[in-house]
Protein backbone atom coordinates (compact mmCIF):
# COMPACT_ATOMS: atom_id res chain seq x y z
CA UNK A 1 0.00 0.00 0.00
CA UNK A 2 1.39 3.35 -1.04
CA UNK A 3 1.69 5.68 1.95
CA UNK A 4 -0.17 8.93 1.87
CA UNK A 5 1.81 12.13 1.66
CA UNK A 6 1.43 12.95 5.39
CA UNK A 7 2.35 9.43 6.55
CA UNK A 8 6.07 9.53 5.70
CA UNK A 9 8.22 10.09 8.83
CA UNK A 10 10.85 12.76 8.62
CA UNK A 11 14.41 11.38 8.67
CA UNK A 12 16.22 11.62 12.04
CA UNK A 13 19.11 14.06 12.06
CA UNK A 14 22.56 12.51 11.97
CA UNK A 15 24.69 12.83 15.07
CA UNK A 16 27.81 14.89 14.96
CA UNK A 17 31.14 13.43 16.08
CA UNK A 18 31.18 12.63 19.78
CA UNK A 19 27.53 13.54 20.30
CA UNK A 20 25.26 10.94 21.96
CA UNK A 21 21.93 9.92 20.50
CA UNK A 22 19.01 12.04 21.63
CA UNK A 23 17.60 9.22 23.77
CA UNK A 24 21.00 8.88 25.48
CA UNK A 25 21.40 12.60 26.09
CA UNK A 26 17.89 12.79 27.58
CA UNK A 27 18.63 10.20 30.26
CA UNK A 28 17.99 12.71 33.05
CA UNK A 29 19.78 15.28 35.19
CA UNK A 30 21.18 12.55 37.45
CA UNK A 31 23.25 10.99 34.69
CA UNK A 32 26.45 12.92 35.39
CA UNK A 33 26.21 12.13 39.10
CA UNK A 34 25.72 8.42 38.35
CA UNK A 35 28.80 8.47 36.16
CA UNK A 36 30.81 10.25 38.87
CA UNK A 37 29.74 7.77 41.53
CA UNK A 38 30.50 4.83 39.25
CA UNK A 39 33.90 6.30 38.39
CA UNK A 40 34.68 6.84 42.08
CA UNK A 41 33.84 3.21 42.80
CA UNK A 42 35.76 1.79 39.84
CA UNK A 43 38.90 3.91 40.33
CA UNK A 44 38.95 3.10 44.05
CA UNK A 45 38.57 -0.64 43.47
CA UNK A 46 40.81 -1.06 40.42
CA UNK A 47 43.17 1.91 40.34
CA UNK A 48 43.72 4.13 37.33
CA UNK A 49 45.41 1.63 35.01
CA UNK A 50 42.85 -1.17 35.31
CA UNK A 51 39.77 1.04 35.13
CA UNK A 52 38.11 1.41 31.73
CA UNK A 53 35.46 3.80 30.52
CA UNK A 54 33.40 0.82 29.40
CA UNK A 55 33.53 -0.58 32.93
CA UNK A 56 32.47 2.76 34.39
CA UNK A 57 29.64 3.02 31.87
CA UNK A 58 28.43 -0.48 32.75
CA UNK A 59 28.44 0.32 36.48
CA UNK A 60 26.61 3.61 35.85
CA UNK A 61 24.10 1.97 33.51
CA UNK A 62 24.82 4.33 30.62
CA UNK A 63 26.31 4.15 27.16
CA UNK A 64 30.06 4.84 27.05
CA UNK A 65 29.45 7.67 24.57
CA UNK A 66 27.80 9.64 27.38
CA UNK A 67 31.03 9.62 29.36
CA UNK A 68 32.87 11.13 26.41
CA UNK A 69 30.04 13.61 25.95
CA UNK A 70 30.03 14.86 29.55
CA UNK A 71 33.64 14.42 30.66
CA UNK A 72 35.85 13.87 27.63
CA UNK A 73 38.74 11.52 28.32
CA UNK A 74 39.51 9.04 31.07
CA UNK A 75 42.09 11.47 32.48
CA UNK A 76 39.48 14.25 32.69
CA UNK A 77 36.95 11.99 34.40
CA UNK A 78 39.61 10.84 36.87
CA UNK A 79 40.50 14.46 37.73
CA UNK A 80 36.82 15.35 38.10
CA UNK A 81 36.27 12.42 40.47
CA UNK A 82 39.21 13.36 42.69
CA UNK A 83 38.30 17.05 42.69
CA UNK A 84 34.83 16.09 43.90
CA UNK A 85 36.45 14.62 47.00
CA UNK A 86 38.97 17.39 47.67
CA UNK A 87 36.89 20.42 46.59
CA UNK A 88 39.88 22.83 46.61
CA UNK A 89 37.65 25.81 45.85
CA UNK A 90 35.90 25.29 49.19
CA UNK A 91 38.97 24.26 51.15
CA UNK A 92 41.10 27.33 50.40
CA UNK A 93 38.78 29.89 52.09
CA UNK A 94 38.28 27.47 54.96
CA UNK A 95 42.03 27.07 55.49
CA UNK A 96 42.85 30.76 55.14
CA UNK A 97 40.14 31.62 57.66
CA UNK A 98 40.69 34.87 59.51
CA UNK A 99 44.39 35.12 58.68
CA UNK A 100 47.75 33.42 59.17
CA UNK A 101 47.28 32.61 62.86
CA UNK A 102 46.33 28.94 63.18
CA UNK A 103 46.63 28.20 59.47
CA UNK A 104 48.81 25.14 60.09
CA UNK A 105 46.17 23.57 62.29
CA UNK A 106 43.35 24.41 59.87
CA UNK A 107 45.31 22.93 56.97
CA UNK A 108 46.11 19.58 58.56
CA UNK A 109 42.65 19.34 60.16
CA UNK A 110 40.94 19.92 56.80
CA UNK A 111 43.21 17.43 55.04
CA UNK A 112 42.70 14.70 57.65
CA UNK A 113 38.98 15.43 57.73
CA UNK A 114 38.71 14.45 54.06
CA UNK A 115 40.71 11.26 54.55
CA UNK A 116 38.81 10.24 57.68
CA UNK A 117 35.57 10.22 55.67
CA UNK A 118 35.31 6.73 54.07
CA UNK A 119 33.38 8.11 51.09
CA UNK A 120 36.03 10.69 50.28
CA UNK A 121 38.92 8.37 51.13
CA UNK A 122 38.23 5.77 48.43
CA UNK A 123 39.05 7.89 45.34
CA UNK A 124 41.98 9.51 47.15
CA UNK A 125 43.44 6.07 47.82
CA UNK A 126 43.12 5.41 44.09
CA UNK A 127 45.00 8.57 43.13
CA UNK A 128 47.79 7.99 45.68
CA UNK A 129 48.33 4.39 44.60
CA UNK A 130 48.10 5.19 40.90
CA UNK A 131 50.34 8.29 41.10
CA UNK A 132 53.30 6.06 41.91
CA UNK A 133 53.09 4.25 38.58
CA UNK A 134 51.06 6.39 36.16
CA UNK A 135 51.81 9.93 35.01
CA UNK A 136 48.16 10.89 34.51
CA UNK A 137 47.39 10.12 38.15
CA UNK A 138 50.54 11.90 39.31
CA UNK A 139 49.50 14.96 37.28
CA UNK A 140 46.09 15.00 38.98
CA UNK A 141 47.75 14.80 42.40
CA UNK A 142 50.14 17.64 41.57
CA UNK A 143 47.42 19.83 40.15
CA UNK A 144 44.82 19.38 42.88
CA UNK A 145 46.89 19.01 46.04
CA UNK A 146 49.81 21.26 45.21
CA UNK A 147 48.84 23.91 42.67
CA UNK A 148 45.13 24.37 43.32
CA UNK A 149 45.26 23.98 47.09
CA UNK A 150 48.59 24.52 48.81
CA UNK A 151 50.14 27.01 46.38
CA UNK A 152 46.99 29.13 46.49
CA UNK A 153 47.16 29.14 50.27
CA UNK A 154 50.83 30.08 50.26
CA UNK A 155 50.31 32.79 47.62
CA UNK A 156 47.63 34.40 49.75
CA UNK A 157 50.03 34.58 52.69
CA UNK A 158 52.66 36.51 50.70
CA UNK A 159 55.62 34.58 52.09
CA UNK A 160 58.94 34.09 50.25
CA UNK A 161 59.26 31.01 48.00
CA UNK A 162 55.57 30.04 48.15
CA UNK A 163 55.99 27.12 45.74
CA UNK A 164 58.80 25.57 47.75
CA UNK A 165 56.89 26.07 50.98
CA UNK A 166 53.80 24.50 49.45
CA UNK A 167 55.83 21.48 48.38
CA UNK A 168 57.23 21.06 51.90
CA UNK A 169 53.71 21.19 53.33
CA UNK A 170 52.51 18.73 50.69
CA UNK A 171 55.35 16.33 51.53
CA UNK A 172 54.11 16.16 55.11
CA UNK A 173 50.44 15.76 54.25
CA UNK A 174 50.88 13.23 51.43
CA UNK A 175 53.44 11.32 53.52
CA UNK A 176 50.95 11.05 56.37
CA UNK A 177 48.25 9.90 53.94
CA UNK A 178 50.50 7.17 52.50
CA UNK A 179 51.65 5.82 55.87
CA UNK A 180 48.31 6.13 57.67
CA UNK A 181 45.81 5.13 54.98
CA UNK A 182 47.68 3.27 52.24
CA UNK A 183 50.49 1.35 54.00
CA UNK A 184 48.75 1.54 57.39
CA UNK A 185 51.88 1.72 59.49
CA UNK A 186 51.28 1.53 63.23
CA UNK A 187 50.97 3.42 65.50
CA UNK A 188 50.25 6.19 62.98
CA UNK A 189 47.44 4.22 61.31
CA UNK A 190 45.38 4.07 64.49
CA UNK A 191 46.49 7.33 66.12
CA UNK A 192 43.85 9.83 67.15
CA UNK A 193 43.54 12.54 64.45
CA UNK A 194 43.70 15.28 67.08
CA UNK A 195 47.06 13.95 68.28
CA UNK A 196 48.42 14.03 64.73
CA UNK A 197 47.14 17.58 64.28
CA UNK A 198 48.76 18.66 67.53
CA UNK A 199 52.19 17.42 66.42
CA UNK A 200 52.08 18.35 62.73
CA UNK A 201 50.35 21.75 62.81
CA UNK A 202 53.32 23.74 64.24
CA UNK A 203 55.59 22.55 61.42
CA UNK A 204 53.09 23.49 58.72
CA UNK A 205 52.55 26.83 60.47
CA UNK A 206 56.26 27.53 60.26
CA UNK A 207 56.45 26.57 56.57
CA UNK A 208 53.57 28.81 55.59
CA UNK A 209 54.05 31.90 57.74
CA UNK A 210 57.65 32.42 58.85
CA UNK A 211 59.94 34.47 56.64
Amino acid sequence: MTPRTGDTAAPRPRRGPGRPRQDEADSGPGTMERIRLAARSEFAARGYDKTSLRGIAKTAGVDASLIHHYFGSKDELFADTIELSLEPALLVPQILGAGPDGIGERLVRSFLGIWENPVGRAPLLAVIRSALTHEAAARVLRDLVLRRLLERVADELNVPDPTFRAELAASHLVGIAVLRYVVQVEPLASADPDHIIELVAPTLQRYLTEG
